[in-house]
């Protein structure tokens, strides 16, 4: 720990004394070896199971610090987000569920949570607030088919398009109605009509918004998938007057299809690759009028266990307006920073390297990026992201990343500068 200590400090410049967060850590890292003892873990999932259904039950401390160039003061937060919730039982098809989920600052809120108008400090998107996550009731009577109404998390495959945002304390979730059906061979047909998502912020937008996905998995090389969004936005600021963001040019309709697999070539040696197209434009009461490409190329070697992958994802321009993908969960993409929340009016080519392994049971992740815009005559910046992760069985995980963004071309969009972040997080789940 006082390693990790030291080389936090030196990447941040901060000086080199143990705050609240850490003393937090030290607490829990104290107390793993009686919490993930075997006989009290199971007696905890038993104890959940009531009533012929589950309670679930998720705790995550994090603190996050942010040095933006731009910005007169670093932010720091210390949060602790908890979820509570309960799946009844299946009866005559029926089941339904329902979950909170807070966010409580503890020791240091020295951020712009969006909230609180603390505007010297840099954003870090995990408001204090209270809200229903869930609350959803499904149908499971016709044959190979579900029916879902209600608030609810829905995940895209790889998140790139619809996602939940997993990684923000909040999660997101849409008020909706979801049918998939697997009748047809090797085929999961899901659609959906969103009519409220309610953001990482806790914020809760209108929309009326058809989405489908289409997966097929009977070819012997991967999936493919075919995917539609149309996303009607309705005007942010008349539920939020005084905040400054509009949604309506994230009012968009999208068609894609993707590709992904892996193939084994020896017994420990593995091809992984994907491929994705998607065609945008403007949709319902987007103020602007453009067409615009998504394209993404990946391919890669899992070598006894150390995958290393070559990447290429570019999102097009047209009109000053960028290729959007307003539902996605955004920081698994271009970036631990979070520089590219919204795709800048020139497009962005990222082209990037990951390696990934595990090694004594941490998981350790490195990647880099290079971003472009979408002719790639103009170099936005690169980053370094470092992750390590250790789990403990199935319930208890402890967390470090650090993201790194060097700005190449500060006038080239808002907000194109220096950025550093770093986390530390504790998470328990069941």
């Amino acid at each position: 720990m006082t390693m990790i200590w030291g080389y936090v400090m030196r990447i941040t410049g901060q000086p080199r004394k143990r705050g609240s967060f850490l003393r937090i850590l030290l607490l829990g890292l104290a107390a793993a070896r009686p919490v993930f003892a075997q006989g009290l873990t199971e007696s905890i999932e038993n104890a959940l199971n009531v009533g012929g259904g589950k309670f679930n039950i998720d705790l995550r401390y994090r603190f996050e610090y942010v040095d933006q160039a731009n910005l007169p003061e670093v932010a720091k937060a210390d949060t602790l987000r908890a979820r509570i919730g309960y799946l009844t039982p299946t009866f005559q098809g029926f089941q339904a569920f329902a979950e909170y989920e807070g966010t409580q600052d503890i020791f240091s809120n020295d951020y712009n949570s969006t909230w609180n108008d603390k505007t010297r400090h840099p954003v870090i998107s995990d408001p204090q607030k209270n809200e229903v996550n869930q609350l959803w009731i499904a149908y499971s009577g016709v044959p190979e088919t579900v029916f879902k109404v209600g608030r609810q998390r829905i995940i895209f495959d790889n998140h790139r398009f619809i996602g939940n945002v997993v990684w923000r304390q909040l999660e997101q979730t849409y008020d909706s109605i979801v049918i998939t059906n697997t009748s047809l061979p090797d085929t999961t047909i899901t659609a959906g009509y969103l009519w409220k998502v309610q953001d990482v912020t806790s914020r809760t937008i209108g929309m009326n918004s058809p989405v489908f996905n289409i997966a097929y998995t009977g070819f012997p090389y991967g999936k493919l998938i075919v995917h539609g969004e149309w996303l009607d936005y309705d005007n942010a600021r008349e539920s939020y007057p005084t905040q400054t963001f509009n949604t309506l040019s994230n009012s968009t309709q999208t068609v894609g299809v993707r590709f992904e697999g892996t193939t084994s070539l020896t017994d420990n040696i593995k091809a992984l690759y994907a491929a994705e197209y998607a065609w945008q434009e403007d949709y319902a009461d987007n103020p602007k009028d453009f067409k615009v490409d998504y394209w993404m190329a990946e391919g890669g070697l899992d070598l006894w266990g150390f995958v290393f992958k070559g990447s290429f994802e570019e999102l097009g321009s047209d009109n000053g307006q960028g290729f959007r993908t307003p539902l996605a969960t955004l920081h698994a993409f271009q970036g631990w920073a979070d520089k590219f929340l919204v795709t800048p009016p020139d497009g962005i080519r990222d082209v990037y390297g990951t390696l990934k392994t595990s090694l004594y049971g941490v998981d350790i992740w490195f990647v880099y990026h290079d971003f472009r815009d979408d002719t790639g005559n103009i170099r936005y910046g690169e980053e370094f992201d470092v992750q390590v992760e250790k789990k403990f069985g199935k319930h208890y995980a402890l967390l470090f990343k650090f993201a790194d963004y060097n700005s190449s071309n500060p006038k080239a969009f808002a907000g194109n500068v220096d950025t550093q972040k770093w986390w530390l997080q504790m998470g328990i789940s069941f």
